[in-house]
């Protein structure tokens, strides 16, 4: 069997910390993946996926070898594994449209995305660089928000016939339109939004369904997430939050006993601290 060949959309925190582990449990057997859920997947391993496409628009990012770029600013995730090998894939410049937030431009450059200044793709350009490269399975990494720009890429995937795996909340895989588009073509997607390995929402949606379990009525419940990474100071902009609270609202209410009223459950961002995220969520 071939490698997975991906492509990536925004070259930050996640996909460093996928980047990483692509790297790590190279060197580790089924005994020693800690941190997995699965070792193998239909014959695949974490060391069969190559990333052979990226895009970004931070300057600091744009031009490097994906090896270099996860490790720049304004990446802050935790660096488990710092030796990831050059790949010769260099990072190229993105279409940048709702993808960066006006209210960025007032904090410091580590917190902050630096817009480069290169020639912003087109439809043609993005395809041509997902088939010339072989990708076969794009990733969206998008900060929460950019609605334009993720259609924008679900559009090239689906001129490219390229798998689309949307990490953030904008319903594209959810949307009976979109999702009907990619069918059409036999072209797999899923998405939208992804959980952190153990964060809020997930610990939120397993408390719920205990609730349900063991018979206890839930009434009203609070989420409340507190960061200060990269992805938190873009979403101080309330406006990209919106489709960010219906996907936490969405993952509760689809394990509770009985659906909640209308803002009977109200998760919540809390302001930029400058450190790492910290998760706490209260229910009462």
């Amino acid at each position: 069997m071939h490698n997975i060949r991906i492509g990536i959309i925004g070259v930050g925190n996640c996909a460093s910390s996928l980047v990483q582990g692509i790297n790590y449990y190279r060197h580790k057997d089924s005994e020693d993946a800690i941190g997995l859920m699965h070792w193998e997947i239909g014959g695949y391993k974490p060391c069969d996926i190559e990333v052979v496409s990226a895009f970004d628009i931070d300057k600091r990012k744009v031009g490097k070898d994906t090896a270099e770029a996860i490790f720049a600013e304004p990446n802050c995730t935790t660096v488990f594994y710092k030796d990831v090998r050059k790949i010769g894939i260099r990072v190229r410049m993105g279409k940048i449209m709702d993808g960066f937030s006006e209210h960025m431009r007032d904090y410091d450059d580590k917190y902050t995305f630096v817009l480069a200044d290169e020639p912003e793709p087109d439809m043609g350009e993005v395809v041509r660089v997902l088939k010339e490269s072989g990708t076969e399975i794009l990733l969206n990494y998008l900060p929460v928000g950019s609605e334009e720009a993720t259609r924008f890429y679900a559009e090239c995937a689906l001129e490219a016939g390229v798998a689309f795996v949307n990490n953030m909340p904008v319903f594209i895989a959810s949307d009976p339109a979109w999702a009907k588009r990619f069918e059409e073509k036999n072209i797999p997607i899923i998405g939208d939004d992804i959980k952190a390995q153990l964060g809020a929402t997930i610990t939120h949606r397993t408390l719920t369904d205990l609730f349900k379990k063991r018979g206890v009525k839930l009434e009203r419940t609070y989420q409340l997430n507190t960061g200060g990474n990269t992805d938190f100071l873009n979403m101080l902009n309330r406006i990209r939050l919106l489709s960010k609270k219906e996907s936490k609202t969405e993952a509760v209410q689809s394990v509770a006993a009985k659906r909640l009223d209308d803002g009977a459950h109200e998760p919540g961002v809390a302001p930029f601290s400058g450190g790492f995220p910290q998760f706490r969520r209260y229910c009462h």
